[in-house]
């Protein structure tokens, strides 16, 4: 049976089951009274995992949250197609399919074989953790020009194998692997 927390201590990057839903918390603010007899109230920046929206509520200190039935899976990325995105579970090594409008946005860092984690709601797969940096291949991007830099843009645009356009040093190469933080989805260094 899954057990109760109390809104106190939810921590950034914590996942509680509210109304019904399974979320994750990506911000915390607790503000506590100054007046004797007010209520300590925790603001919580928390996104739905089904439906991948975001948004702020305020919550009593005292309101309880159940833990989620959330369980994940160890799983390495194979191939995309028209019907999802396969992924082998690497325990019963059995391929697990998600569709494009589950993984969002987080189908652009998805390389070969790139090991991930499947959150499971209830039994049934719900989204991806990524790794922290994913290497992707630059496809393509102009080439630096020389005296570029006078102006303190230092960037130029890059479009990644996977369609995901991202910001470069001028430096960086078409055909170069580049590493890329999975949160942010900026440049975190070559590969």
């Amino acid at each position: 049976m899954a057990g109760l927390i109390d809104a106190l201590e939810i921590k950034r990057k914590s996942y509680f089951e509210f109304e019904g839903a399974p979320f994750v918390c990506l911000d915390v603010e607790v503000s506590k009274p100054t007046a004797r007899g007010g209520q300590t109230l925790v603001r919580l920046k928390m996104r739905n995992l089904l439906t991948r929206a975001v948004f702020d509520k305020t919550f009593k200190a005292s309101e309880k949250f159940k833990e989620p039935d959330l369980d994940m899976i160890e799983a390495t990325f194979l191939y995309a197609d028209p019907s999802g995105y396969h992924f082998m579970d690497q325990t019963t090594f059995e391929t697990l399919t998600l569709s494009r409008e589950t993984l969002g946005d987080d189908r652009l860092l998805l390389a070969d074989n790139l090991p991930v984690q499947i959150q499971r709601f209830n039994g049934s797969p719900i989204g991806v953790q990524l790794p922290p940096h994913v290497e992707l291949v630059v496809a393509t991007t102009e080439p630096g020009v020389r005296g570029d830099t006078a102006s303190g843009g230092v960037t130029k645009p890059a479009v990644l194998e996977t369609g995901l356009e991202i910001r470069v040093p001028l430096f960086i190469k078409e055909g170069e692997k580049v590493r890329v933080h999975t949160e942010t989805r900026e440049f975190a260094g070559r590969a």
